[in-house]
């Protein structure tokens, strides 16, 4: 099987299997939410990683309801899939911050092929959680949102983590979005199961758009640089 075809039989099968969810948080699953979004994916992923080549993974935290909860690609949302991706998307064209900086970042490095041929792009939990505020709009909840929720969820992110490296991944060099709870997190269970021998971690894309957009371009840098460091 190609990378792209154990990517797409992972996809295919993600189901949330850990205990009882805690109350007033949903379990987000864009494959079985979405009739296009298996279409989307698989369509990315033969477009992008049809060979057998291994690749550098990222973990980003949990999956947003405006990117890849949507289009089932982490840091993709329905615009970039379309104009940096060249797929099409039948409906709104959401738009994520995350997904604005992280193509930015794959432009800077070349295209979204040459990124795409050396590195996996996915999150420590697969799937994202959603929660309803008290004017009943529903919003993004990750995993570290509250210690019970982390708690719940932790034996189904060290399964899923082992699954993504089954895929064919490099396990020398991790990279972390996130350098606060998803860094913590990460290198906990990383002590304790061995997944990587190291673990980079860069400033969360959401981060950076939401706090230091004027230092863009710095943070474009350090991520092109660290990347750079492992090939």
């Amino acid at each position: 099987m190609t990378f792209a075809e154990k990517v797409i039989a992972f996809n295919k099968n993600l189901a949330y299997t850990g205990p009882t969810l805690p109350p007033g948080i949903r379990i987000m699953n864009p494959f079985r939410e979405f009739e296009q979004t298996t279409e989307i994916a698989d369509t990315f992923y033969r477009k992008y990683y049809n060979d057998n080549e291994p690749r550098h993974i990222i973990l980003g935290i949990n999956p947003g309801r405006f990117g890849g909860g949507i289009t089932g690609i982490p840091f993709t949302d329905p615009k970039r899939l379309v104009s940096a991706c060249h797929i099409n998307y039948n409906g709104k064209p959401t738009h994520e911050p995350s997904s604005v900086f992280v193509y930015e970042m794959i432009s800077a490095y070349g295209r979204p092929e040459a990124i795409y041929k050396k590195f996996y792009i996915n999150s420590l939990c697969p799937l994202g959680f959603t929660t309803v505020d008290a004017n009943g709009k529903e919003k993004n909840y990750n995993y570290y949102d509250s210690k019970e929720l982390q708690t719940t969820v932790t034996g189904y992110i060290i399964e899923n983590i082992k699954k993504q490296i089954a895929l064919g991944v490099d396990t020398d060099v991790c990279f972390c979005f996130g350098t606060g709870k998803n860094e913590d997190f990460l290198r906990r269970l990383n002590n304790e199961h061995s997944f990587f021998k190291k673990i980079v971690a860069l400033e969360h894309p959401r981060f950076i758009m939401q706090y230091k957009t004027a230092n863009k371009q710095f943070y474009i840098d350090k991520y092109l640089s660290a990347f750079h460091d492992c090939e």
